[in-house]
């Protein structure tokens, strides 16, 4: 019995290609992304001729569209048409010179622009990408949950902890969906955490509300792994503890780098590290400092 096998897909998209003009454009578009204007120089054709069969190409799936390019289809195998190529290398080429100029007049405006577009946020975001996505995080004094949120997406799972029922709703509300984040109620000198149960614990502007950081530090070396990492961040020893102890409740003004390092040796870290951070020009608080360990 004779049995006719339907053509393979891909023919029903090969029609497109029975015109040069349009195997020129997807050669081109191999290369990159390019606009209409840029295919017309490139390509030395009228605007109304690139566009049509562009038109064209799409229906068939060969490219796509965006709002400020194109994106190109897979030609692998297909012969180079050269002079389009050699043209498409002066249309990058100003593309390159337009950005380089744009760089030269933005230099002394350059971060307020950046951070109008990307947040005041973006240098600090590829960090995110230093953390193992198998980890076990612990916000130790969670409060309402910013950092936590922060965490989550690049994290295997976010354990926190606050005191405060008040805080731990308003983390809750924000961390509203997420089955990534684990809430609990608890004390810093308790933390109703198993042993060994983090990869990383972080203390993040919270030592200088508790009565005994060095029990806290302790503490928290409990429920960290073998190599686990302490994160702390905290405030500079700084003047103005007893305005701060009335109107916020702080215990400590502060703290300097050999009280921490001596705590951190004292709960049983290594590679201890202490450093100051750098100021923000808003914050009107005082200095920051960050320190890290791991435990032995």
């Amino acid at each position: 019995m004779n049995t006719t096998l339907a053509p393979p897909p891909i023919l029903d998209l090969v029609s497109a290609l029975g015109d040069e003009t349009r195997t020129r454009i997807l050669v081109l578009l191999e290369r990159g992304e390019f606009n209409v204007s840029e295919l017309c120089r490139a390509l030395q054709l009228p605007q109304p001729t690139v566009s049509r069969h562009l038109r064209t190409l799409a229906e068939d799936g060969w490219v796509t569209s965006r709002s400020e390019g194109l994106v190109r289809g897979d030609l692998r195998g297909l012969p180079v048409y050269a002079e389009d190529a050699e043209r498409a290398q002066g249309v990058l080429a100003d593309r390159r010179r337009r950005s380089a100029e744009f760089f030269a007049a933005s230099a002394d405006r350059w971060d307020e622009l950046r951070q109008g577009l990307f947040g005041s946020r973006a240098e600090f975001l590829p960090l995110l990408g230093l953390l193992d996505p198998e980890w076990v995080v612990g916000d130790l004094g969670i409060g309402t949950g910013g950092l936590a949120a922060t965490l989550a997406p690049y994290v295997h799972r976010v354990v926190g902890v606050d005191r405060s029922e008040p805080m731990l709703d308003a983390a809750r509300e924000r961390l509203a969906g997420r089955d990534d984040v684990d809430l609990r109620l608890g004390e810093l000198e308790d933390l109703p955490i198993e042993d060994g149960e983090l990869d990383v614990a972080v203390l993040s502007l919270v030592l200088h509300y508790v009565l005994d950081p060095e029990e806290v530090l302790a503490e928290a070396a409990r429920v960290l792994r073998p190599a686990g990492r302490l994160l702390a961040v905290d405030m500079r020893a700084h003047e103005r503890g007893p305005a701060y102890a009335r109107d916020m409740g702080h215990v400590w003004p502060g703290f300097t780098a050999e009280q921490i390092t001596g705590w951190l040796e004292a709960a049983g870290f290594q590679r201890i590290h202490v450093q100051p951070l750098p100021p923000d020009p808003a914050a009107e608080g005082p200095m920051l400092f960050l320190a890290s360990g791991q435990k032995r």
